[in-house]
């Protein structure tokens, strides 16, 4: 028995939401934790983060984009397709407390996952605020629900068609400027993510990272999702997924996310050569 879809809708280009009926899932569901899901028994296992959850209908939302192998398979299913494996939650939750002011930072696809984040940050009786970044307009998406979830919203884009025009990290260096941040949470693309912890390390505010290093088991048996931080190997998938962004080795993480990139290059050449019937299975 699969995980039956119940909507689908392309957020932006190649960049996908889709509710799941998952009730063993969202019971126990945190803000930061994750999914690890396999679209048929032949599939990869993928790690996904819960963007959001609904204990009372048992539905899951997950926010993808199409641009590995798996990913793109998943984006192949419709309303009524069904998953066939989802296991989670996994990881350990976002360390939700009071701690004054919070900034919740986003790039890309990290907007997904920083909505449940705020949103309890929120509820514990902080000053949430949210700031999302994108190359372009096209590929910002949740900000009217997005609003909810925090105090104040900030949008940006590299080419300043919507939001202000420039960088996460401009917005960021203001706002701490401007009044005390107690937190950071970062989460989206290793560079940003990095980027954030730059800014934050000399002025003593306590940063986290949302790591998404390459997982296979989700359970720490594998050590594939390992991570250097503070000098010591950390698995991502029991560790985290959110560690101090001032000790983790963001270099060693970027380059092993590099390690597959020629397989999975050939791999989808060969798929689309498959469907073009140019070569046979």
């Amino acid at each position: 028995m699969g995980y039956k879809i119940l909507s689908k809708k392309e957020l932006c280009p190649n960049q996908f939401e889709m509710v799941i009926d998952a009730p063993h899932v969202v019971r126990n569901a945190k803000a930061g934790q994750f999914i690890i899901f396999r679209t048929d028994e032949n599939s990869e296992r993928v790690p996904l983060t819960i963007a959001d959850a609904d204990v009372e209908t048992g539905r899951l939302t997950i926010v993808f984009m199409a641009v590995g192998f798996s990913t793109k398979k998943l984006a192949r299913l419709n309303v009524g397709d069904e998953i066939r494996d989802i296991a989670g939650p996994l990881g350990k939750p976002t360390h939700i407390k009071k701690y004054g002011t919070v900034v919740c930072v986003a790039g890309g696809y990290g907007a997904a996952p920083c909505y449940l984040i705020a949103k309890a940050f929120k509820d514990a009786g902080n000053k949430v605020y949210m700031i999302m970044g994108a190359r372009n307009k096209d590929f910002i998406f949740w900000q009217e629900k997005m609003k909810g979830a925090c105090t104040e919203l900030f949008v940006t884009t590299d080419d300043g068609t919507t939001g202000e025009k420039g960088f996460v990290t401009q917005v960021l260096e203001r706002l701490i400027k401007r009044e005390k941040i107690d937190y950071v949470i970062a989460v989206g693309p290793m560079p940003m993510m990095r980027a954030v912890a730059d800014l934050t390390r000399d002025k003593e505010i306590y940063t986290e990272a949302s790591m998404n290093p390459i997982m296979v088991d989700g359970t720490g048996m594998c050590g594939a999702c390992r991570v250097t931080v503070g000098g010591e190997t950390k698995f991502a998938c029991v560790d985290g997924p959110d560690f101090d962004a001032h000790k983790v080795d963001f270099d060693e993480v970027i380059n092993r996310t590099k390690i597959y990139k020629d397989q999975e290059r050939k791999r989808d050449e060969n798929c689309n050569l498959l469907k073009k019937g140019e070569i046979h299975a």
